[in-house]
């Protein structure tokens, strides 16, 4: 990948993508290998335990990155949506990906498309806890919204291997620097 693409895209952003995830589900597997796997083809990427720094508020920080960043890796597992956090972090995405500067790619990393989409089994599990909460309206629109991109499922892409599946989507993403 010829870095003056790459630079030519940080003259407008801070990050080249930005990861969405459910911490407890993929931060110490799934998305600390996506992240080094990035930085190690010199895409520069944020995640938020590695771009927040000590002492700022965590909401402001992360719309800050959201909004200095390129693309979006929103990465869809069993528990993304039980989290009120990752909600509201999509929901940002999701307006800034409606921007023609900015682009967000899902993948479902243990739920299927029409799960995300239609809140059904895991994720409507997951869900259930925020029926009541003024925002839920939004939060499933935006979840809709992001289940009907064009994206990456582990499972049909590399039969399950996340090393494959990783390397597929850091290829793909490169073509886009």
């Amino acid at each position: 990948m010829p870095y003056s693409s790459t630079s030519s895209i940080r003259n407008n952003f801070k990050y080249d993508v930005f990861l969405s995830f459910r911490g407890e589900d993929t931060r110490s597997s799934f998305v600390d290998n996506h992240y080094y796997t990035l930085q190690q083809k010199n895409i520069h990427t944020y995640k938020d335990d590695e771009g927040i720094k000590k002492g700022k508020r965590i909401s402001d920080e992360l719309i800050r990155s959201i909004e200095e960043s390129k693309f979006y890796i929103i990465i869809f597992s069993k528990n993304y949506a039980s989290s009120s956090w990752c909600l509201d972090e999509l929901m940002k995405i999701m307006k800034c990906h409606q921007t023609t500067e900015h682009t967000a790619y899902p993948i479902f990393y243990d739920v299927e498309p029409s799960e995300v989409r239609r809140h059904s089994r895991t994720v409507e599990e997951a869900f259930s806890k925020h029926k009541m909460e003024e925002a839920s309206g939004k939060w499933r629109e935006a979840l809709k919204e992001a289940a009907d991109l064009a994206g990456w499922e582990l499972k049909n892409t590399t039969d399950g291997h996340e090393a494959k599946f990783i390397q597929k989507i850091v290829k793909e993403l490169s073509l886009e620097l």
